[in-house]
């Protein structure tokens, strides 16, 4: 505050020096700008002691001119008024600081300041001149508002721009600081002639100033040309003496008028200069934001033209493959993609260029020391922000090789339990809820292409008598032995063998009429009859078997429980009949409906090894018989 009080009277001390007649019009008036500055950057519940610290500094500069007590106290009354009002409304709240860079606040700055905070006290001052001294109130209103205006606009975005500097940025200043002593000598340099108006040559030095420093170093020179330019002038000298305009203050509103120029040029430029500066620090964030998803990013983001050809490669491939970005850049993804996934790759790229937004494909890389590893590339197109067209590939790299791998494991793995739940552990071939999925798929399928679907049902002949004379082990490996019977006889990859239930088997045979899967039901009875498993407890001597087979086309409104019931009918009937035997339940495709022929087990007959050849020869084609 002592500074504050310091500075307000010395600066009325040289304001008065300004005085161009005995009635005190002064060409510009410093002190206020100071106050308003240091109230425009102190908070609130400071303003008291601010204000109260200008009025003594005001009051003891007016005495040191030896102004009268009177007007000392009635000037510098209005003075603080003139200083208040503009504080309250550009400074509404405590946490807003002055910004003279932002156009809003620089036009609120000029109306509030400048205009409207004067105008009140140079109006009561109008109203005083008039009464006492019969002076114009036009005239002493417009000479209030020119110096104090003028004093503002100079003194306070100096101010403001003097206090808010840190040590830090005047060390960073080094040899900058030539910059304003040059502006300083060269003012000088032109007010000390009056022969030539060289008063243009400030600007280039105000604006070389105001890139170099900013709008407070700028405004700072304004203050100077103003102090220098204005003592000068009221002395008698510098160019502003050449104007021929006539009139008693006509050299101090030329000035005036300079001064106004000069801050309109500074106060422009640093317009224009912060919007520059704030697009440079915003740009200056993204590419530091970019750099550093580069930099910390696991995945490889690279940019490639329409071609294919890396433009840029992000340091995360050599983590991923070991190669170096510079090995890369210039090259097409063929050089580094697995042969097999190069289509997948051209086909993706082509999708994209016909308007696919993004797609993400699964290939595998070459590294640096000639293994593979798999990869997932998320792809997308970037397009040029005028155009719209697209004018590159962005592609984002991830290593997927350790989830590949574990995703093989668990299909394996998956195989593996599928392959458990539909097995029988005994024999090693289909179980019951095998046969009944693949019955219900061969069932839909036959429906679809009008093909006759044919069913055998086999059972090990007295079984448990089997059991009880040569005891269970023996049991499982008779039973074992009937599946690898059956087994050297259905080979075709779409029929099915599986265990039905204890000595129950059944057999699929997709695409085979009744004929042709009666031959297979014969050559799997000769099969295990040639294997010659002895079986004391029955009248033939050897394990046989007793198989009903059963055929139809599926139809709409038809189900397989049907051909199961027929099938599971032909068996009962080959029981019935003496067993080791195959019967068959007569249906469309045999002359005689609902009757139930034999196999007899002398032999087969010759039509029958006929059949049996001409089914043979079909391989995984469709078994009919002719």
């Amino acid at each position: 505050m002592v500074l504050l009080l310091l500075a307000v009277s010395i600066s009325i001390l040289c304001a008065h020096n300004f005085d161009l007649n005995q009635r005190g019009f002064n060409l510009i008036w410093f002190a206020n700008g100071i106050l308003l500055a240091v109230l425009l950057l102190a908070p609130r519940w400071h303003w008291p002691g601010y204000l109260a610290a200008g009025f003594v500094g005001l009051f003891l500069g007016s005495l040191l001119i030896h102004e009268s007590l009177t007007r000392n106290l009635l000037f510098n009354t209005l003075n603080i008024l003139e200083i208040l009002i503009p504080a309250w409304l550009l400074r509404p709240r405590s946490s807003k600081l002055p910004d003279f860079t932002r156009l809003p606040y620089l036009f609120r700055f000029l109306l509030l300041a400048c205009l409207v905070g004067p105008i009140v006290p140079a109006a009561l001052n109008g109203l005083h001149n008039m009464a006492l001294h019969q002076e114009p109130f036009l005239q002493s209103v417009l000479e209030w508002l020119f110096a104090d205006s003028l004093g503002i606009v100079c003194v306070t975005p100096a101010v403001v721009a003097i206090l808010r500097t840190h040590r830090r940025q005047l060390d960073a200043l080094s040899w900058k600081w030539l910059y304003p002593l040059l502006a300083v000598l060269t003012t000088i340099a032109i007010f000390c002639q009056s022969s030539l108006s060289l008063l243009f040559l400030t600007f280039p030095l105000l604006i070389l100033v105001e890139l170099e420093l900013g709008l407070g170093w700028a405004a700072g020179c304004v203050l100077a040309t103003a102090t220098l330019g204005g003592w000068f002038t009221v002395h008698g000298h510098g160019p502003i003496m050449l104007n021929r305009i006539s009139g008693e203050h006509s050299s101090a509103i030329f000035l005036e008028f300079f001064l106004a120029a000069q801050l309109f040029t500074i106060h422009a430029l640093s317009i224009v200069l912060d919007k520059l500066r704030k697009t440079q620090h915003n740009l200056e964030q993204v590419a530091q934001l970019q750099t550093l998803v580069a930099e910390t990013s696991r995945d490889v983001i690279i940019l490639a033209d329409l071609k294919g050809r890396r433009r840029w490669i992000s340091n995360a491939v050599v983590a991923m493959t070991g190669w170096q970005p510079q090995d890369l850049i210039g090259h097409t993804f063929h050089d580094i993609v697995h042969p097999d996934d190069v289509p997948v790759m051209e086909e993706e790229l082509r999708k994209l260029i016909d308007g696919l937004d993004g797609g993400i494909c699964e290939y595998r890389v070459r590294k640096r020391d000639g293994s593979y590893i798999w990869a997932e590339a998320s792809v997308r197109v970037y397009k040029d922000p005028v155009t719209a067209r697209p004018t590159g590939f962005l592609n984002l790299v991830r290593d997927i090789h350790d989830r590949k791998l574990a995703d093989e494991k668990l299909q394996s793995a998956y195989r593996t339990m599928e392959d458990l739940v539909t097995v029988d552990a005994l024999t090693g071939i289909a179980n019951r809820r095998r046969f009944d999925e693949v019955l219900a798929h061969e069932w839909r399928r036959n429906l679809r292409d009008g093909t006759p679907l044919s069913l055998l049902f086999l059972d090990v002949d007295r079984f448990k008598l089997y059991n009880d004379a040569l005891g269970h082990l023996k049991g499982d490996s008779c039973l074992r032995q009937v599946a690898e019977a059956a087994l050297d006889i259905v080979q075709r990859p779409a029929d099915l063998v599986a265990r039905y239930g204890g000595e129950e088997f059944a057999i699929i045979l997709p695409a085979t009429d009744a004929a042709g899967a009666f031959v297979i039901a014969e050559d799997i009875c000769d099969a295990l009859r040639n294997r010659r498993l002895p079986h004391p407890a029955t009248e033939f001597g050897f394990v046989t078997l007793s198989v009903g087979c059963a055929t139809m086309v599926p139809r709409p409104g038809t189900q397989a429980l049907e051909l199961c019931a027929r099938a599971d009918q032909a068996l009962y009937d080959a029981k019935h009949k003496g067993r080791n035997r195959v019967c068959r339940f007569s249906g469309p495709y045999l002359p005689s409906v609902h009757s139930v022929e034999e196999w007899q087990p002398i032999g087969k007959s010759k039509a029958n090894e006929a059949n049996h050849a001409d089914d043979s020869s079909q391989g995984d084609g469709a078994r009919f018989a002719s």
